[in-house]
């Protein structure tokens, strides 16, 4: 059975642009209107199977461009780090000697979360 899987509509979310265009249309068509086999072959006048190959080909060059560039990866560990620097920041902030320590945390957060 072909199921989606999950990982892959991150993936496209952070590497679809780099796919050609008729890929990445029938792997958003997939898995971002979640549209089935039949209905994107129906819309691209292919078969279910030419439509079941371009997402798999599709599969394997996000799957390649995260192992070569570990984006996904790095924008998860920075999302971790940030939840820990903010419960971190709520435990510092309650205490008068640490005041300043507690601005230094709220504008790490804010460097780190500036571009999302």
């Amino acid at each position: 059975m072909f199921e989606k899987n999950m990982k892959i509509a991150y993936l496209l979310d952070f590497y679809g642009d780099a796919l050609d265009e008729h890929t990445r249309s029938i792997m958003r068509a997939y898995y971002n209107d979640d549209l089935s086999l039949a209905e994107i072959a129906l819309d691209e006048g292919i078969s279910r199977q030419g439509v079941r190959h371009l997402i798999k080909k599709g599969e394997e060059s996000l799957n390649f461009f995260e192992e070569k560039f570990a984006l996904v990866k790095s924008h998860d560990d920075i999302a971790l780090a940030c939840e820990l620097i903010c419960e971190v920041e709520k435990s510092v902030s309650n205490n008068e000697n640490l005041k300043e320590e507690a601005q230094k945390l709220r504008r790490a957060i804010e460097i780190i979360t500036k571009g999302n």
